[in-house]
């Protein structure tokens, strides 16, 4: 295994990498991928997303559709085939994969396995013995409310198998809250068959999403770990992330060694975001994400190299580095009003806050919940860093044009 020899984007020496998936993520990616000098193609299920803005060409194509997807690629012809997102038709990756008409990043199994939370859980708890929280599988309301009564009790959470951003996702109290709680799962899921988790609540202090690169070291590939990022949810959707998370020595140890053994048994080259929750020494895995984490956009300030050009870097066999270079900070900016090509206000005033920065997505239609921006900023330590970015992003203001 070596490193890529990179050459010269629109020509027959170029490094030609496709994102399935265009959002906010993949065009950080993009852009990272295209200062090496990659030729980047986008793929999406709908027209002008993020990262559609920055590569060299674009397709839009329903992405769970193994047939439009296999014809993309096969048009295409990529090196190297870049998920972003969950929702793909990912066995016909794998055997894309399997007659060498790409390389899958990481790999095709695991797009698979993580593209639901079935496949990544039954891989951590009952594969690899790792702690997590008690859980269950259900396919209907009633085998919802059995495995809540019986496999996790209440308070509970259920989740789609496939969802993303918190879509589809309840806090459950109380046996009649089910029903509702189906209901909303099967509106936030991105497959069509009815498919949840039901998982019981851990006792944690806080959550952390531990960034683990694998990467080459010569011809051998090894694993590293960016410093713990903190962070807040709502709904199950970030809304605001910082860097360092503050925890114990014990903890951070037990941590990366759960993130190691995980990426180690997915494989591949690139980042993963591995989501734990820490109480104490104690930690528990909850999820894990084989691409950029959105809770890392934090490190577009906090890192030398971000987790963007992280994994350009590893996917391409390049040489990276984890250091910190000082605590920050993200919030989110949610677009608040229901509109197409809006546009925002308070932008000077958000970018005069000391240290902060923005990213504003250029997503081409604002729902009240999408995120359309993230705010971003340097402290002092974390606590400073969020008070600033929170700061930042209330000053952005969408509105319609």
């Amino acid at each position: 295994m070596r490193p890529m020899r990179l050459g010269t984007p629109l020509s027959p020496t170029a490094v030609k990498v496709m994102l399935l998936g265009a959002g906010e993520l993949g065009k950080e990616v993009a852009i990272e991928l295209q200062r090496l000098g990659c030729e980047v193609i986008a793929v999406d299920r709908y027209a002008d997303a993020p990262a559609m803005q920055v590569a060299h060409r674009s397709h839009v194509i329903a992405m769970t559709d193994p047939q439009a997807l296999r014809a993309v690629i096969e048009a295409e012809r990529p090196h190297l085939v870049v998920p972003e997102i969950e929702a793909i038709a990912t066995d016909e990756l794998v055997a894309i994969e399997a007659e060498g008409l790409a390389v899958v990043i990481p790999t095709a199994r695991a797009a698979q396995l993580t593209m639901n939370r079935e496949g990544i859980r039954r891989l951590a708890a009952e594969e690899l013995k790792l702690p997590t929280s008690p859980y269950a599988f259900a396919s209907s309301e009633a085998e919802l409310a059995r495995a809540a009564r019986e496999a996790t009790g209440f308070p509970c959470f259920v989740k789609p198998v496939m969802s993303s951003s918190g879509k589809g996702q309840s806090y459950v109290e109380r046996p009649e809250e089910i029903a509702k709680a189906w209901r909303y799962a099967l509106e936030g899921g991105r497959v069509e068959q009815p498919r949840v988790i039901v998982e019981g609540r851990v006792d944690f202090d806080f959550e952390i999403t531990q960034l683990t690169v694998r990467h080459l070291i010569g011809a051998e590939t090894a694993t590293s770990f960016c410093a713990p990022i903190g962070h807040r949810q709502v709904k199950g959707d970030y809304v605001e992330s910082w860097q360092p998370q503050p925890m114990s020595a014990a903890a951070l140890a037990r941590s990366r060694e759960i993130a190691k053994a995980v990426t180690d048994a997915l494989g591949g080259r690139g980042i993963f975001g591995v989501e734990l929750f820490v109480r104490a020494d104690e930690v528990w895995f909850s999820e894990v994400s084989p691409r950029p984490h959105d809770t890392g956009l934090v490190t577009l300030v906090s890192q030398y190299q971000s987790e963007f050009c992280l994994h350009a870097r590893a996917i391409l066999g390049l040489p990276v580095d984890v250091a910190l270079r000082e605590p920050g900070a993200s919030a989110v900016i949610y677009g608040g009003l229901e509109a197409r090509g809006i546009a925002f206000e308070g932008v000077a005033e958000a970018l005069s806050v000391p240290g902060a920065d923005l990213r504003l997505f250029g997503k081409p239609e604002s729902y009240l919940r999408r995120r359309m921006g993230v705010a971003l900023a340097r402290g002092a330590d974390s606590d400073e860093a969020r008070r600033r970015a929170r700061g930042a992003a209330g000053r952005v203001r969408p509105v319609e044009a």
